[in-house]
C-alpha cells in the first residue's frame, strides 16, 4: 500500500445558517460535521437507501462497496434504521497523489467537546450550545483496495447512550435533507406568501407524516431565508440606483450603505427631506418597525416612524437589513441619528429582540426603550396556544392584568396570582417576558412620553406606516412603486386632516372657556380627545385630601366609587398639577382627574405649560413664541385665576392660625375688618378700571398720563424737596411700567398677526394640494 498521511476532517456544516440569535438556526450538534447523504455527483439530493437485502443488513468486516460514497450512504441508512446520527471523523490520504484511501464514520456523539479550542476560547459565547458528545465508540472504518473498491476494516456496534425511536429519527442532523421535489414545493408556497409553519403543515399532509418529510421546520425556515438573501443579492443594485437618483435630484436626500469585509453590500439606510423635516417637529417618540424582517415577508425592510399632530403615522427613514448582527444594528442606529441631526428621541419602541435591545442601549443610552406590547400579545397566542384552548378565560385575564392595573404593586400581585392559578410559574417564555416587564407593561412606562392616547387600545400610529402597500408577496423590484404610493397616500391624509382642522369648527359641549381655548389650539383629532376628558370631569368629584402649605393633594373619583380614586397634587402658585394616572406624561394631554381639580379650583383656561406644541394646529409653524401670548383676554383670565387662588390659599392659612385661640381670633378679626376697609377704599378709588389699548388701566394711571406733560415743565423749574423727588421717582417708575405693559400689548398684537400669516400660508398650501389632486384625478 502507498505511504499515507493521517488527516482529520472536523469541520462545521449544516442545513442552514443565520445571524446569531435567529430562532431559525438549529443548535443541535453544531460542533459536528453532518454526513453527506448523496451518491457521487448525481445532484438528486435523494437519500441513498440500499436495495434488496442490503437494507436489513448490519455492517461487518470485509463488506465491500463500489465507492466511498456508497459506504457513507449505507452506514447512514443503517444509522437511520437503528436510531443515531453519523459524521465523518478522520481520513488518510496517499502521500503519492493525495487521494483519500481510508475513512472513518462515527456516531455523532463520539468523543468530547474541546472547550480549550481557540475558536471557543478567544471569543465570548453569547448563546452556549448543549453538550452532545458523550464519548460513544460506535464507528465504521473503510479502506480502498487496489481494485478501487472499498472494504470495511472495522465496525463497532455498541453505543453508550440511548438510541432515538423511529418517530423522532428525522430530527437527527445526518438524516435531515430537503429533497428536490420538496424544494420545488417550498419555493412555490413561499412565492404565494406562506410562512414556514404553514408550508411545513402542507408538506406533512403531502408526505403523510413529519417522519416522512425528512427535515424539520428549522430547516425549512433556513432554506427560505437563504432563498430570500440570494434573490436580494441580485436586486440590491436596483435599490442603490434608485437612492443615487433621488440624491442627485435633491442633495438633502440622505442615504448610506454598510459594506461587509468583502466589500459586498450589507445594509442600506435612507431618509428623504420630508422625513428629516418631520423629525424636527415630531421626533420625541419613535417606532422602529421590524415586522417585515420575518420569513413571511420577502423583504428585510425596517422603517423608522413616529406620530404627527393628527395622531397619524409619519416616516423618519427606512432601512434594508441583509445582515442582522448587533454590529449592523449599531451602524444603522448611528447612521439614522446622523441623518436626524444627532438629536436622539425621548422614547423608542421596537419588537422584543435581544440584539436590537443591546444596540439601542449602546447608541441611545438616555432614550427610554419599550418593547411593542401588541407584538408580545401576538407572540403570546403562539407560545400559550395550549393554555388558551384549555382555559377560555385566560386571555382576557392576561390582558386585564397587563392593561388595567393602576400601580406596580397591583400588577405584581395580579401577575403572581395569574401564573399560580393556571400553573404557569415555570413557563419559560412567560418568565422571559416577566423579567423584561419594565420595558413593555404600561404601568412601568407611564412616566415617559410615547404619544399614545389610550393604554388599552392600539393606536393607529402604532400600525405599520406601509400597511396595505408592502405585503408577503412584495419583492424588491415592486417595492419602489409601492413605497412612493404609500408616501403619497400618507401625505394626502395629512393634508386632508389639516384642511378639516382649519376650515371646520368643532361642536362645543360645555360653556367652559378652557374648551373654547383648546378648540382653537389643538388639531381636530386631538381636540376631540381632550373634549372627551373635559366632559368626563362631570362624573368626577375632587375633594381635598392634604395641604402642606405649598402643594394641595386632591382625591378624585367617580361619584360613588371612592375605592377607585386617583390623587392629584396641585401647586396653586405655579399652576402645576400631577396625577397618579400619569396620562399627561404618557400622552401629552391632561387627564380628566387634573381637569376636575382645575374645575373646583376655578382654573378657567389651560396653563401654557400644558399645551404641547406638537399637538397643536401650528405644530409645524416657525413661530416659536408661546401661542397664548397673542390672546389678552386669555391672559386676563389666567391672571385673575392666579390672583383668586393665591388669595384663597393665603386666607385659608390665616383662618387656620387665627382660630387657634381666643387671642389670635380677636387679632385676626381686627385685621380682617381693617383689610376689608382698605379693599373697599381701593375698589372705590383706584380699583375702578378701564380697558385702553387692550390693557387693564386704573383711573389714577389715566389721570397721571393726562397731567404728566403739563406738570413736567413747572416741576423741573423749581428746586425739589426730598419728598417731591421720591414722588417724581414713583411717577417715572409708573410711567416706565405703563410703557412696558404697552409693549406687551404690541407684542401680543404682533404675534396675532404672525399667527394669521401662518394660518393663511397653511390654507394656501392646502388649496395648492387640492388643486394638484384635482388635476391628477382629471388626467
Amino acid at each position: 500500500m502507498d505511504s499515507e498521511v493521517l488527516e482529520f476532517d472536523i469541520g462545521l456544516g449544516g442545513v442552514g445558517s443565520g445571524r446569531e440569535g435567529d430562532e431559525g438556526v438549529d443548535d443541535e450538534d453544531m460542533d459536528d460535521s453532518p454526513l453527506p447523504v448523496t451518491i457521487g455527483n448525481t445532484g438528486s439530493g435523494e437519500i441513498y437507501l440500499p436495495e434488496g437485502d442490503l437494507s436489513d443488513l448490519e455492517p461487518y468486516e470485509g463488506m465491500e462497496f463500489e465507492s466511498e460514497e456508497a459506504a457513507k450512504a449505507f452506514y447512514n441508512s443503517y444509522a437511520r434504521r437503528v436510531g443515531f446520527s453519523t459524521r465523518v471523523s478522520s481520513s488518510r490520504r496517499s502521500r503519492r497523489d493525495g487521494a483519500i484511501i481510508q475513512r472513518q464514520f462515527v456516531c455523532a456523539k463520539e468523543g468530547f467537546r474541546n472547550l480549550n479550542e481557540k475558536r471557543t476560547k478567544d471569543r465570548e459565547i453569547k448563546r452556549p450550545r448543549t453538550v452532545t458528545r458523550v464519548g460513544c465508540k460506535a464507528s465504521l472504518s473503510v479502506k480502498m483496495q487496489d481494485s478501487g473498491k472499498w472494504v470495511v476494516s472495522g465496525f463497532v456496534k455498541e453505543h453508550n447512550h440511548e438510541l432515538v425511536p423511529p418517530d423522532q429519527v428525522h430530527c437527527l442532523r445526518s438524516h435531515r435533507q430537503i429533497s428536490g421535489p420538496a424544494k420545488t414545493l417550498i419555493d412555490t408556497l413561499q412565492a404565494a406568501g406562506m410562512g414556514p409553519r404553514r408550508i411545513m403543515s402542507a408538506l406533512i399532509k403531502e408526505y403523510g407524516g413529519i417522519s416522512k418529510v425528512g427535515f424539520t421546520e428549522v430547516d425549512c425556515r433556513n432554506y427560505m431565508r437563504n432563498n430570500r438573501q440570494r434573490s436580494l443579492e441580485g436586486d440590491i443594485q436596483l435599490l442603490l440606483d434608485y437612492l443615487r437618483q433621488m440624491h442627485a435630484e435633491n442633495p438633502n436626500f440622505f442615504y448610506a450603505v454598510q459594506g461587509d469585509d468583502d466589500q459586498s453590500v450589507s445594509n442600506v439606510f435612507w431618509a428623504d427631506p420630508k422625513a428629516r423635516a418631520n423629525y424636527t417637529y415630531f421626533g420625541d417618540t419613535v417606532t422602529f418597525d421590524t415586522t417585515y424582517r420575518s420569513n413571511r415577508y420577502r423583504l428585510p425592510f425596517a422603517p423608522f416612524t413616529g406620530v404627527n399632530h393628527h395622531g397619524q403615522p409619519v416616516l423618519f427613514g427606512c432601512a434594508f437589513l441583509i445582515n442582522e448582527s448587533e454590529a449592523s444594528f449599531i451602524w444603522l442606529f448611528n447612521t439614522w441619528l446622523t441623518a436626524m441631526s444627532g438629536r436622539p428621541p425621548v422614547s423608542i419602541t421596537t419588537d422584543h429582540d435581544a440584539v436590537i435591545r443591546s444596540a439601542i442601549t449602546q447608541v441611545f443610552p438616555e432614550t427610554r426603550h419599550r418593547f411593542c406590547k401588541w407584538h408580545i400579545f401576538k407572540k403570546c397566542q403562539e407560545k400559550l396556544s395550549h393554555v388558551f384552548l384549555k382555559y377560555p378565560n385566560f386571555e382576557a385575564e392576561f390582558h386585564k392584568c397587563v392593561n388595567l392595573t393602576e400601580s406596580i404593586e397591583e400588577f405584581e400581585s395580579c401577575w403572581l396570582s395569574l401564573v399560580d392559578r393556571y400553573e404557569l410559574r415555570d413557563h419559560e417564555w412567560l418568565q422571559t417576558i416577566y423579567h423584561a416587564r419594565r420595558q413593555w407593561v404600561p404601568v412601568y412606562l407611564r412616566d415617559t412620553f410615547f404619544a399614545e392616547m389610550s393604554i388599552t387600545q392600539r393606536s393607529d400610529s402604532m400600525n405599520s406606516y406601509f400597511d396595505g402597500y408592502v405585503n408577503a408577496s412584495t419583492n424588491l423590484s415592486q417595492f419602489f412603486k409601492l413605497y412612493e404610493k404609500a408616501l403619497e397616500s400618507r401625505n394626502e391624509k395629512e393634508v386632508k386632516a389639516d384642511y378639516d382642522t382649519m376650515n371646520t369648527s368643532p361642536v362645543l359641549k360645555t360653556p367652559s372657556p378652557m374648551e373654547r381655548q383648546a378648540s382653537e389650539l389643538y388639531t381636530r383629532k386631538l381636540f376631540m380627545r381632550f373634549q372627551e376628558e373635559l366632559v368626563g370631569t362631570l362624573t368626577f368629584t375632587a375633594s381635598k385630601a392634604d395641604d402642606d402649605g405649598e402643594i394641595i393633594t386632591y382625591q378624585v373619583a367617580k361619584f360613588g366609587e371612592d375605592h377607585k380614586a386617583y390623587y392629584v397634587k396641585f401647586n396653586v402658585l405655579e399652576m402645576k398639577a400631577s396625577c397618579s394616572c400619569q396620562m399627561f406624561e404618557f400622552s401629552g394631554l391632561l387627564c380628566r382627574h387634573i381637569l376636575a381639580v382645575f374645575r373646583v379650583t376655578n382654573v378657567l383656561t389651560l396653563p401654557s405649560h400644558y399645551i404641547l406644541k406638537r399637538w397643536t394646529r401650528n405644530a409645524k409653524s416657525s413661530v416659536i413664541l408661546e401661542e397664548r401670548a397673542n390672546d389678552v383676554y386669555t391672559n386676563y383670565l389666567e391672571s385673575h385665576t392666579v390672583r383668586y387662588n393665591t388669595l384663597r390659599h393665603e386666607v385659608f392659612k390665616f383662618i387656620d392660625e387665627g382660630a387657634q385661640s381666643v387671642d389670635t381670633y380677636n387679632v385676626a378679626m381686627i385685621a380682617l375688618q381693617d383689610a376689608a376697609k382698605r379693599v373697599a377704599v381701593a375698589t372705590k378709588n383706584d380699583g375702578k378700571t378701564t380697558l385702553m389699548n387692550g390693557r387693564m388701566r386704573t383711573k389714577t394711571e389715566a389721570n397721571r398720563a393726562i397731567s404728566i406733560n403739563a406738570n413736567h415743565q413747572v416741576v423741573s423749574s423749581q428746586p425739589l424737596s426730598e419728598d417731591d423727588m421720591d414722588k417724581k421717582i414713583r411717577e417715572l417708575t409708573n410711567e416706565l411700567e405703563f410703557a412696558s405693559r404697552k409693549c406687551e400689548v404690541y407684542r401680543a398684537n404682533l404675534l396675532s398677526v404672525l399667527k394669521d400669516i401662518e394660518d393663511h400660508k397653511l390654507q394656501l398650501s392646502i388649496k395648492v394640494q387640492n388643486i394638484k389632486i384635482s388635476m391628477k384625478d382629471s388626467l
